[in-house]
């Protein structure tokens, strides 16, 4: 209780660092750059506090160097949600918008929520995300790019059909570009040039996804075993959640995943609950997609969803109480894989040591 808290307020070219007490009066206030020599700086001032602890606002393009020099220091860093900030700011005495102003906002919501998901160095998890969120952004591309390559090719000729999805398919591509030989003029020209687009971003996105296979079954072996997580899903669960070792409960990861209710209840109506629309929307969509697969008859959803639609729930309600089911599951299966992870490590530490005794 008598630790220091220091929020944080990070920008492209400053960081306005403010430093509170327990209950949450302001001791300093400092602005430094954003290189490592400006960190150090901020590691300087703070050592006033031992054992004090810094809080970021959780933007993480922002903030990653800074995290990744303050952990190296030796501190505590916990990520503080955006909306949680804005609470504390619109609560606060002191009016108005500024950077110490959001950089106190951020210390006052780290002292008031304990439990924060705490920051760590990167990992191979964060080579997971890149890789997943490389993948996603060339998958935008190239559907925009099949959509405006189908009204070209109904002008060129409208009884000519290619299958749903059949642009993500190394035949279909090289029948299509071969039918378009047979065409003349500008219009024949630019298909033919977006076709050859369509399969350059289709060879990426395959590679990238062998890549990721790679990864994933080496990260989280348990996690594929979950029936209906397959490599994509597995791949934004393990990326997005970067540690599951830092969510102190299942209960905890599921605000995360935004998979846990919402109480809405007063007086004698009481047990009522919302949909969240909060937390990880992508790891909330991953979830989806398990749950959708399971209730196809791959895996244990079906009959639970089963069981909830003859008591009376909706198919909607069931699938979000699935989805809460599947949350554990996959946080079970995520703190297996770090701990077996973890063990080698530790066997050749002790290894080491008994060698040197």
């Amino acid at each position: 209780m008598s630790q220091v808290v220091i929020g944080v307020d990070a920008h492209k070219r400053t960081h306005t660092l403010v430093a509170a007490d327990p209950v949450g009066r302001r001791l300093g206030e400092k602005t430094i750059g954003t290189t490592s020599e400006d960190h150090l700086k901020a590691v300087e001032w703070a050592a006033q506090w031992p054992g004090a602890k810094f809080a970021l606002e959780d933007c993480r393009h922002v903030t990653r160097r800074l995290e990744r020099d303050l952990l190296a220091a030796g501190f505590e860093v916990v990520r503080v949600p955006t909306h949680l900030m804005a609470a504390a700011r619109r609560g606060g005495r002191e009016k108005g918008k500024s950077d110490p102003i959001d950089a106190l906002a951020v210390a006052h919501a780290a002292l008031r929520e304990p439990d924060l998901p705490a920051a760590r160095l990167d990992g191979p998890a964060r080579e997971v995300k890149l890789l997943s969120d490389y993948r996603h952004t060339l998958v935008v591309q190239r559907t925009e790019l099949i959509n405006r390559l189908r009204w070209h090719l109904h002008e060129l000729d409208p009884s000519l059909e290619i299958p749903s999805r059949g642009l993500r398919r190394y035949c279909v591509i090289n029948d299509l570009a071969q039918r378009l030989t047979s065409f003349h003029g500008l219009v024949a020209q630019i298909a033919c040039e977006m076709t050859a687009q369509c399969r350059a971003l289709t060879e990426q996105i395959n590679n990238l996804e062998r890549q990721l296979r790679d990864r994933v079954r080496v990260l989280a072996p348990s996690l594929l075993a979950v029936p209906g997580c397959g490599v994509l899903s597995a791949a934004v669960i393990l990326g997005e959640t970067a540690g599951a070792q830092r969510f102190r409960s299942k209960d905890a990861y599921a605000r995360f995943t935004g998979t846990a209710p919402i109480p809405v209840w007063s007086g004698a109506t009481s047990g009522k609950v919302r949909l969240n629309r909060g937390g990880n929307r992508w790891i909330n969509c991953a979830l989806h997609m398990i749950a959708l697969t399971q209730t196809r008859g791959f895996g244990p959803g079906k009959d639970y969803v089963d069981k909830l639609k003859a008591r009376g729930k909706t198919r909607t309600e069931a699938m979000r109480l699935l989805r809460r089911r599947l949350s554990d599951v996959v946080y079970r299966a995520l703190i297996s894989d770090e701990r077996t992870a973890a063990t080698p490590a530790v066997d050749t530490a002790n290894g080491v040591a008994l060698q040197a005794a």
